[in-house]
Order: C-alpha cells, then structure tokens, then sequence
C-alpha cells in the first residue's frame, strides 16, 4: 500500500468508541489518558503466527496481508498470511518458495505492500536481497527481482505503476513497473541507510527514512538527484500528511516522532512518543499520526498541529508495524526468540 494522502481507504481517525478486547489473544489496556473530545478506542487482539513483520491492507479485497519470519539464516519458516482484517482469522497461509533444498531454506518475507490496480502483493525478502510478487486472487508467486541488498521495506504507487523497495545495505531506493515486473529506476546514496517509504502519488515523489543519517531521501519522479531533508535522531520510519506537505517519522534512538515541513526543510515539531519508536502511520481524517514503540510496548495517537500525545494503547510485546484503513488500525507483534505466537492488535478507529 503506497503512504499517500490521495488513497480514500487510509482516511481514518481515533474518536469515540468504548474500550473492549475480544478473544484469542487475551485483553488489551489502554494506558494514559484520552484527550477530552475522544473516548478509549476499541480494542482487541489475536494470536497469528510467530515471527509477525508487517501488514498491509487490501481495499479491493478487503484483506490484511501479513508477513512473518522466524530465526536466522537459514530461515526455514515464514508465511505470507491473508487475514480477515474484521474477525482476524487467518483465510489463507502461503509459504514462499524454497530457495535451499539442503537446508529447507524458504525466501523468506518481511515488507508488504499491496497494488490493488493489479491485484498483486509485494514482500521483501531481506535475507535473500530480492523483493517478490504474488497474485493476491491465487497467492501464486509470480516473480522475484534481485539486487535490493537487505531489502527493509516497499510501497506502491498505483497512479504512476510504480513500486519502490528500500535496499538498506547499499544505500539505495529501487523502482520497478508493477505492470512488467522490471527495475525502471535506482537512486544510490553513499553511506545512508534508508529503511522506511512514503510516497506520494499525486506527484510521483517517494520519501526514505535514512536511520544512518536522521533525514530523509528525496527522490522526484523523473528524477535521479536526490535531495535531503533533516529528520529526528534515528529515523527509521516515515509518513505523510494528507496534503503531502508535511512528514513524519518514527526515530528509533529518540524515541520521537518528528513533523517535517517539506517546503521549508525543517522539523518543527519532536514529540517524545516512547522508547524504540519504530513505525508511523498518518490518519487521514484526523490529521493525527500514529507511532509504535517497540521497547514500551504501545502505540500513541499524536496530534501534530499541537505536538502533543493525545493517547496511549498498549499492545503486545514487541509491536514492529502498524496499519491504518478504513477506520482500523492494525498493529503486529515480533517476538524475539521463542515458541509464542505473535499477536496482531486491531483497535477499532470511527468518525
């Protein structure tokens, strides 16, 4: 799914609701306390797997596909699940193909993304250096394209047929045709690490999170230059804003998250959130972004015309991702080492 503010599935807001958990995985708390003109979300949780990366939604099919990977080297288990993101019951578990017969080695997944023009769903498969393709009518694999080393994360731009991969090891944002599956575009700067995309299809620009260098990566459409905007300490994430005039991003070392005004260049606003902030999602029709924190355990509601945290839902050990459609959000879990299950949280988002 590309992060843009012209996609009408990824206008949602956090307002009244009443605070509730349901089923498999046990009960969610909300800590902190709501601002006065919201109530406490709806909350709930289910196990999935273990090993849970990212997700991403389908508007088109109404699905939530998430990844998982377990262990090291060579990884033998990973799934690319096709969830109902209303009940969180798993509706389909693939398995990527075996890349090792020796070992059992599978191209294991970790980023996603959906292209919904074409009914497809990107993963990277970090370990292996590739980014890949599915059918998500089938869940065939469709293809792998190589040469993203350590490929961190992917988003789609629908309106161009773009999808652009973040290849973290060697410095560079890669673009393919979602139509013909072919590398059309590599912007390579030295010694940055970018790590999460935002783009924004209106125009075509695509935004990385360089965590080497706290900034941004620049790259417009038609372009090859890139330019560079300041960002907070470790930025490791990013979003936009509705009207792509603003960023944010999610900095892992601060455990901040900062609002980036795109036309001046500058941050203007850091808002502690909590430790090892690690992903961002903008709500559309709120303008409030949300942040997971890793270490804490939670996600917090930010308003960034006010620079201030609005709430705070703890979830699950370890939260790495999160989603926001529809009026949900969804936020998976990573454990580290370990038999448990991950869990994926959905708190329930509404006018």
């Amino acid at each position: 799914m590309s992060h843009t503010g012209t996609r009408t599935h990824r206008r949602t807001a956090i307002a009244s609701a009443v605070a509730m958990a349901v089923a498999a995985g046990g009960v969610l708390t909300l800590t902190g306390t709501a601002s006065a003109h919201t109530a406490a979300p709806a909350v709930s949780t289910a196990k999935l797997t273990k090993g849970l990366y990212q997700s991403a939604y389908s508007e088109r099919n109404h699905v939530l596909w998430v990844t998982a990977a377990v262990g090291r080297p060579p990884v033998t288990e990973s799934h690319l699940l096709k969830v109902d993101p209303g009940t969180l019951t798993v509706e389909s578990d693939i398995t990527p193909p075996v890349t090792d017969t020796a070992t059992g080695a599978v191209e294991a997944v970790y980023g996603v993304a959906v292209d919904d023009e074409h009914n497809t769903v990107w993963t990277t498969n970090t370990r292996n250096n590739t980014v890949s393709v599915y059918s998500q009518r089938t869940g065939e694999h469709l293809a792998t394209l190589p040469n993203v080393d350590h490929a961190r994360e992917i988003v789609v731009d629908e309106k161009h047929d773009t999808v652009w991969a973040s290849a973290f090891s060697d410095g560079s944002v890669v673009a393919f045709d979602s139509k013909t599956f072919k590398e059309k575009k590599r912007v390579t700067v030295e010694g940055s690490g970018p790590a999460g995309l935002a783009v924004d299809e209106r125009t075509g620009t695509v935004y990385a999170a360089d965590m080497t260098n706290d900034r941004l990566i620049v790259v417009k459409r038609g372009s090859t230059t890139p330019a560079f905007v300041p960002a907070g300490d470790g930025a490791i994430s990013v979003s936009l804003s509705k009207n792509g005039k603003a960023a944010y991003t999610a900095d892992q070392t601060a455990g901040t998250l900062s609002v980036i005004d795109l036309r001046k260049g500058i941050v203007t606003k850091s808002v502690a959130t909590g430790a090892g902030a690690l992903s961002v999602a903008t709500d559309e029709r709120s303008g409030d972004v949300l942040v997971v924190n890793r270490t804490a355990a939670n996600v917090t509601r930010v308003d960034v015309r006010k620079g201030v945290v609005e709430e705070t839902v703890a979830t699950g050990a370890n939260p790495n991702h999160v989603e926001i459609a529809d009026g949900t959000a969804w936020v998976v879990d990573k454990s580290g080492a370990g038999t448990a299950e991950d869990t994926v949280t959905r708190i329930r988002l509404a006018r």
